[in-house]
């Protein structure tokens, strides 16, 4: 399944770059499924920003969060709702 933009503004330009892999992992876990890679030359672009490593949390078979990165740098945390659009998702303090 793969998150719908629900609209034009991505979490990019509110996120700060210096949040680190492992303070994201330590606060939401190990992602369930993981597609491209930190070296990955490929790039692809979802919620407004251009990525190339995705983390992917489910619950059961449905996707409810993705973390997108490009490279080490934190380009946003998206709920994914049931209609499979998804909204930015401020990291839990």
């Amino acid at each position: 399944m793969t998150a719908k933009p629900s609209g034009s503004s991505g979490l990019a330009k509110a996120v700060p770059r210096s949040v680190s892999r492992e303070h994201v992992w330590s606060l939401l876990g190990a992602p369930t499924d993981q597609l491209g890679s930190v070296n990955d030359p490929r790039t692809h672009e979802e919620q407004g920003v251009r990525w190339n490593e995705k983390w992917i949390y489910r619950d059961g078979r449905d996707v409810v969060r993705v973390v997108l990165w490009n490279r080490y740098d934190f380009l946003g945390a998206f709920r994914v709702r049931s209609d499979g659009s998804a909204e930015p998702e401020p990291l839990p303090a």
